[in-house]
This record gives C-alpha cells, structure tokens and sequence, in this order.
C-alpha cells in the first residue's frame, strides 16, 4: 500500500493529478491513497465540477481530503456521515472520501489524525450578504476597486472554523490513544509553526492556530502535514508544509516528536 500527500488543489485536479505531473499512479490501485491537505476544491455542484469529480474518481487510487477555508461546506456537511477505516467521512464519490475534522484513520497500519478548517485572511472587503439591500451597491463598490470580498455561502461559510463539538471530538480521540498517532494531517498549521515561517503578518494566530498549538504540544507523532501557506517547506521538527508537491507520506519506525 502507498500513500502519498500534497497541498491545496482549489479544484484543479486535472492539474495535480494528470500522469505527467504525477507518474506514480502508474503503480497504484483503490488500496492506495493520496492525501490533499485541505483546499480540495469542493464547491457549489455543477457539470463541471461533476465531471472532474468523476474524473478523480476514475483514477487508479483513492483519494482523500480535509477540508481547507475554500470549500462549500453547506455542501459537504450535507453529506450522509459513515464510518471508514476508523474516522467518519463524507463519500463524495466512491473513491474521494472527505475526513472529517477530530478523526483517527487507520491506514495500511498507520494512524492519521485528521483537522481540516482555516480563517480566510484575503477578504479586506468583507463578507456580503446577499440578501443585504445594499448587496449590489458594496459589490459594484468592491469589484470597481479590486479589494477582495467573499459572499456568504457562496464564496465563503462560516463553517471555515471549527465548532466547539469537533475541537472536544478531536481532542477526546487523541486522549483515548494515550496522546500518540503516527501522522497529522491538517489544512492551516499550529501558531508556533506559523511564526517559525515568518507567516504572523499575513496569518494571524486565531482559536484554531491555537488549537493545534496546543495539539502540538501535547501530542507525540512522526510527522505533521498541512497546506494552506501555498509553499513547499520542511519546518523541522516534524512540520511540512506542502503545495503542489505529491510526494510519499515518510514512514517511520515509531514516533520520533
């Protein structure tokens, strides 16, 4: 079985996953996984997002995701729940499966403890609502200057965030295995980390940095994955940043953080 990893997709999958860029899919089947860390890319469902989705689905392997900020969560949170190899998931598709956020996944024999969620930092325009009066007048206003704006579920959900129930989930699950999983895979990173990459000017600490500060802290793994920084960066101490690198998840004999 082989798993691989990667960052924010924003929906282009036929990007990430076409055999050119990613050539390892020659050798892999429906027992194999790759990993988006969050920004899969899910919005508001149309032909054109069908037909990728199946696209995806169509591939030799099975793919897997947390969300990131950029998904359309009125969607996904729709979904039917089931549980799947030891987490609760949403089935997108047979073989492109959401994790959500507080699970442990076992894995050809290795634990994932997955947290999907971010706070979206470009929108100095605000939320709109589009059922505001004045909705047309603040969207001429904003698209005239180019200051980026977001709509309320339309281009952005307040579901970005994690709710009180899934933080006690996720902490509750990591406690009931004594602190230790082989892997962490989330969208946005612990604030620690964030200030380890010079990252605090455009991404400001908020509930959920803090979060998985305290995850961070408390929690003994090989190695963390996440997105949402578009970089590709080893941070040390077992931290990776990833964006469009597809690269094998590092296995390791036991927990080395």
């Amino acid at each position: 079985m082989g798993i691989f990893i990667t960052g924010d997709c924003h929906g282009e999958w036929n990007k990430r996953f076409n055999t050119k860029s990613f050539p390892d899919q020659k050798e892999m089947t429906k027992e194999d996984f790759v990993i988006v860390c969050g920004d899969f890319g899910y919005w508001t469902q149309s032909r054109y997002q069908d037909y990728w989705l199946d696209w995806l689905d169509q591939k030799p392997f099975t793919t897997l995701f947390v969300d990131g900020n950029h998904e359309n969560f009125d969607g996904l949170y729709s979904m039917p729940e089931e549980k799947w190899k030891g987490g609760r998931i949403h089935r997108v598709r047979k073989s492109v499966l959401h994790l959500m956020r507080g699970q442990i996944f076992n894995l050809g024999g290795y634990s994932f403890f997955t947290f999907g969620g971010a706070s979206s930092h470009d929108i100095q325009g605000g939320v709109l609502e589009p059922d505001d009066p004045r909705y047309k007048e603040k969207w001429h206003y904003l698209e005239r200057r180019m200051i980026p704006y977001r709509v309320n579920h339309r281009s952005w959900w307040a579901q970005e965030l994690p709710s009180q129930e899934e933080c006690r989930e996720g902490l509750e699950n990591l406690a009931a295995v004594g602190w230790r999983v082989d892997y962490i895979v989330t969208h946005c990173c612990p604030t620690s980390l964030q200030e380890i990459m010079n990252l605090s000017s455009l991404y400001p600490a908020d509930r959920l940095t803090d979060y998985l500060e305290e995850i961070w802290r408390k929690t003994h793994f090989s190695k963390w994955y996440f997105g949402h920084y578009h970089r590709n960066f080893d941070v040390g101490e077992g931290g990776m940043a990833l964006y469009k690198k597809i690269i094998p998840v590092d296995k390791k004999e036991d927990n080395s953080r």
